[in-house]
């Protein structure tokens, strides 16, 4: 499965943004992106085939990571706190298409 990817690793500065998303395979995003979150600024967007934007922040201090599928128009996401091991699980498992119904993990979360 093929997501179209941007991001931001504030130790290294590299970054691409939103609207210049790149494509790769989630086994690539495994490979080439997780280990590169070291920063509170840190975050790795995922679009799926249907424009959907899953979002991964980085939180260094609590040794975790803020997973979302934000909704700007409610002005809130459905997200969860997930640990490295369960961060790699999920990358590992993407559904083709991020909705409600293929990450029944999150909560809803007014911003």
């Amino acid at each position: 499965m093929h997501y179209r990817v941007f991001y931001y690793f504030e130790r290294s500065g590299d970054s691409i943004s939103s609207t210049n998303a790149v494509e790769m395979s989630a086994r690539d995003i495994h490979r080439q992106l997780l280990g590169r979150f070291h920063g509170a600024d840190d975050f790795l967007g995922l679009i799926d085939a249907q424009d959907n934007i899953l979002q991964i922040l980085c939180e260094p201090r609590m040794d975790r990571f803020w997973v979302e599928l934000p909704m700007e128009a409610a002005k809130a996401s459905w997200g969860c706190y997930m640990n490295l091991d369960e961060l790699v699980r999920l990358v590992e498992t993407l559904p083709a298409i991020f909705d409600r119904d293929s990450l029944p993990q999150l909560q809803y979360k007014p911003w």
